[in-house]
């Protein structure tokens, strides 16, 4: 079941793929437990705008359900996320179980998947 926030609210789903290494999975879903995510990052999100996220796994492939304000402007947003406390680091650290260059903020990983069916629509 979808959240309401005050009725609206964009939807983004992206997918990243991980390096395929049973150790590193395991590490990576350990460290984003909520009891082991670092506070400044989930704050950081919530300041640009993000009401919520989830990422679902399969084998090594990740979703992400991103909800956001309605006004989110994706491009500000992950710009002004990559300028807060410890995003870079953030960024370098889980890179190592990412098929991605360690220098990259989550806008450049995370790639946008496009919607081809929505049932509400038919």
């Amino acid at each position: 079941m979808e959240k309401e926030y005050q009725g609206n609210y964009k939807r983004y789903c992206k997918t990243l793929t991980l390096k395929d290494d049973a150790e590193l999975i395991r590490e990576y879903k350990k460290i984003h437990k909520a009891e082991n995510m670092w506070t400044e990052i989930t704050q950081g999100m919530k300041e640009v705008g993000i009401l919520d996220m989830q990422i679902y796994i399969y084998e090594n492939v990740l979703f992400m359900i991103m909800d956001t304000v309605p006004d989110f402007d994706h491009d500000v947003a992950m710009q002004k996320l990559s300028q807060k406390p410890r995003q870079a680091e953030w960024e370098a650290y889980v890179s190592k179980f990412q098929q991605a260059d360690e220098d990259s903020f989550a806008d450049q990983k995370w790639k946008p998947m496009e919607r081809i069916f929505k049932l509400a629509e038919e």
